[in-house]
């Protein structure tokens, strides 16, 4: 999600969720000097959340209220990631009333201006430095990070990610039926995919770290707000660097990626967060890890904007599907293992390879 404010005024589909509203804002108003004729949509994600902001009374603060019908959100993952979040010095919404009944939460908030309401796709140098403050971020969440206490990201959960691209995106987008042989060559890359991130070090994982889930605030020199965290989980080091250089809204050379994440090396690697195999001395292992990471990232998420639109009528996410197609080929040309998965996409896909390689914008 990303807060940005609008005009729309708030409608509800459901009358009989409308009075559960506003009895609940009826109690937690006069408790938070809030005005409730303010009350504005603020954004909407992928999910069934919503997000509304209301202004206070003179002197007090405006607030983020998150509604989340109980029957299809679960809030409990929100509330918990929310106080790991803030137990390890990060800016995140702060829960201040949760009706856990009827799915109602009312959150500080950060602001509504994005880390990517400051980027442009053609001025990289001026985007370095957002990219650093973003570093700033991560590398405290995973400093915090404990076994058993996020759900693992495990094999089972990583194999699940993967069946989204042959399920939704080729099947259902692309209307392609696999071959028994190219069945075979997409699980036998999945199952090169699987083992090499559960080979990586284990730690805190946001999930979907990108620039339009970090708050720029309106402090200067304040650390950025993070938001959209309720899927974090425990699992490879390697993955939220990847989501944050290779965005799903936005692209860029391979001259920034490699400088944001060799800096992130850099930093984690002196933190100790570096202390596998050679990655401590290598940066080159490292950097394949999180190919590989990315990989598996790409290819989840372009089944998940498939399903998005084709099932739940958000057109607006199968539109960006290219810019991660362009990054399982750019990946897949790299790697002599994965030239059959290169094959399939360009099958699929009614394209062909070219000689070259080539990380940047679509």
């Amino acid at each position: 999600m990303s807060l940005a404010s609008s005009p729309s005024s708030v409608s509800w589909a459901d009358p009989a969720r409308a009075s559960l509203f506003d009895a609940w804002m009826a109690s937690v108003a006069p408790r938070h000097g809030l005005q409730p004729d303010t009350l504005q949509i603020a954004s909407a994600d992928a999910s069934f959340r919503r997000y509304l902001r209301i202004q206070g009374a003179a002197g007090q603060p405006s607030r983020i209220i998150m509604d989340a019908p109980p029957e299809k959100e679960n809030c409990h993952p929100f509330v918990h990631v929310a106080r790991l979040m803030e137990e390890a010095g990060l800016h995140a919404p702060r829960v201040l009333e949760w009706d856990e009944t009827n799915g109602f939460m009312l959150l500080t908030d950060l602001g509504d201006a994005t880390m990517m309401s400051a980027l442009d796709p053609e001025q990289p140098e001026a985007a370095q430095p957002h990219y650093l403050r973003a570093l700033d971020v991560l590398l405290p969440w995973q400093l915090a990070s404990r076994p058993e206490v996020l759900p693992p990201y495990d094999e089972a959960l990583l194999r699940r990610e993967l069946q989204l691209f042959p399920e939704w995106y080729v099947a259902q987008h692309r209307q392609h039926q696999l071959t028994p042989e190219q069945h075979q060559v997409l699980q036998s890359t999945f199952d090169l995919i699987v083992q090499r991130n559960l080979a990586a070090p284990q730690v805190y994982v946001h999930r979907d770290f990108m620039p339009r889930n970090l708050m720029l605030g309106d402090a200067p020199g304040k650390p950025l707000g993070v938001l959209d965290f309720q899927d974090a989980v425990y699992g490879p080091i390697t993955y939220d660097i990847a989501s944050l250089m290779r965005d799903a809204f936005i692209s860029w050379d391979e001259d920034l990626v490699l400088d944001v994440t060799i800096r992130y090396w850099e930093r984690a690697r002196k933190a100790g967060l570096m202390d596998f195999e050679d990655w401590h001395a290598d940066f080159g292992a490292f950097y394949r890890a999180v190919e590989w990471m990315a990989l598996q990232r790409h290819l989840k998420v372009a089944g998940i904007f498939a399903r998005l639109t084709l099932r739940d009528g958000k057109e607006k996410y199968l539109a960006d599907a290219p810019r991660f197609i362009h990054y399982i080929r750019s990946t897949a040309r790299r790697y002599r293992e994965l030239a059959p998965l290169l094959k399939l996409v360009d099958d699929i896909e009614g394209t062909q390879d070219v000689t070259g390689y080539a990380f940047g914008r679509v």
